[in-house]
Order: C-alpha cells, then structure tokens, then sequence
C-alpha cells in the first residue's frame, strides 16, 4: 500500500522552478494547495497499472520510477522513466496508459484529477507549463529514437548517467569539477531501457570506469571527475542533445 507523505509548502519544493507548478503565482498556489496531497511508494510498488482508472494526476518530488507497456504475449519493455519534476497522468483522459512501477522510494505531489481539469481553465499558467512540460518530452522521445538507432553501446550508457547527472541537480558552473549519485535503476533495468544485454551494460560501466570518466563505489553509487570528459562520451554536440 502507498503510505501518505507529510505534506509541504509549495515554496519549500525542490521541484518548485520546474514542476507544472513553476509559473503559477501565490494566489494560483494557493488554489494547488487545496487540492493536493503526498504520498509515498517503495521501490518495486505499482503505483498504477495501464487501464487502471486514473483519480489523480501528480508530479514526481523525489525518487525515479519507470513507464512500463505490456505485450499481448506477456513481454514488457520499459518505454520511459519519470525523474523529479516529471508530470503522471493526462487531464482528460480517465484510464492510465502505462504501468507505473517505482524503481527507488518516490514522493508525489498528487492532485486530484477532476478539480484539477478545472484549475487548467481558470489558471492559464498551469495549462501553459504543461504544454510546455509535455513539448519537452516529445522532443526527449524524438532524441531516445536517435540513442536506440544511432549510439553505439558505449554512448547510451555515457548519455544515461548523465541524465541521472543533469536530472538530479543541474549541471553545475565550471568551478564544480566532480558530483556523484546513487543510480537508480539496477543493470539489468539499464539494459532493457538501453536495448542492450546485461553484459554489455556491465562491459562498457567497467570500460568507464577503467577509462576515468566514471568511479564506481560499490554497485550503485556513481562519481563524475570530469563532467566535460562524461559529455563527451555521450557522442551529443555541445548543445546537449536530449539533456534538457
């Protein structure tokens, strides 16, 4: 069971600047506030499963979790991971389209569905950052083809670990030289959402970190020593590519 988090101040968020919420004013938080509510999943916890009728939508305060479709046969294929900030759920539609899973603990910023649909028509801002929110996902899916199609294997684990960077902080200014991080997907997740097979995911994180661009501590825990070096390894152009 989902277990209800201790709520918070909207100013006091870590995703205020880039949640759906980023534009509204006090007034307009005020009116979020009144219709919102935490909760907490444990990693491996569904949080919804595709057809399930969606009460709610939410954004991610803490914690990663992954968007899962199921085949016919049975088969699963992981088709998207939702960081902090990220936005569930679709206003006007009623059914979940992809199972939900957490892969870490994650807190949500929850809001109940129907009063929502209608503080998109009243709040003008909060309409406008989602279009917005869900124009930047397009165009993440749009660079996620060019990974799968184009990326040699070495290029999609270097562009993976540095979303995981950018995504859990923001690249820091040039005086930083080094930031570290817990990853949140297991290999074995890695390479479904990469395409590639357990042993390669393991051959190029070891061919990463033998190279220097990446220390490993332990299984999980990761430590960029050169954030330009990993950036480089990504194979993207100076603009970044798909890590907006």
């Amino acid at each position: 069971m989902a277990q209800a988090a201790q709520t918070g101040q909207c100013a006091d968020c870590p995703i205020r600047h880039r949640a759906v919420c980023s534009k509204c004013d006090a007034d307009e938080l005020r009116e979020l506030e009144a219709i919102k509510y935490y909760r907490t999943f444990e990693a491996g916890q569904a949080v919804i499963w595709a057809g399930d009728d969606m009460g709610f939508v939410a954004s991610v305060v803490s914690g990663v979790a992954t968007l899962t479709q199921t085949m016919e046969d049975g088969r699963r294929q992981m088709v998207g991971l939702l960081l902090p900030s990220d936005f569930i759920g679709r206003p006007g539609r009623t059914r979940a389209a992809y199972d939900v899973t957490a892969t870490t603990q994650v807190i949500l910023c929850c809001f109940r569905r129907k009063p929502f649909e209608a503080l998109m028509v009243d709040t003008p801002h909060i309409g406008q950052r989602l279009l917005e929110m869900t124009l930047d996902e397009l165009d993440v899916a749009r660079e996620w083809m060019l990974l799968l199609g184009r990326k040699t294997a070495r290029e999609k684990i270097a562009t993976l670990l540095a979303i995981f960077l950018r995504r859990g902080g923001g690249i820091p200014g040039p005086s930083l030289t080094s930031r570290e991080f817990d990853l949140p997907l297991t290999r074995e997740a890695m390479s479904d959402y990469l395409g590639l097979t357990l042993e390669t995911v393991s051959r190029q994180m070891s061919a990463l970190r033998k190279a220097g661009v990446i220390e490993l501590v332990g299984s999980r825990h990761v430590r960029i020593p050169d954030i330009a070096r990993l950036m480089e390894e990504t194979g993207d152009d100076s603009d970044g590519g798909m890590l907006v």
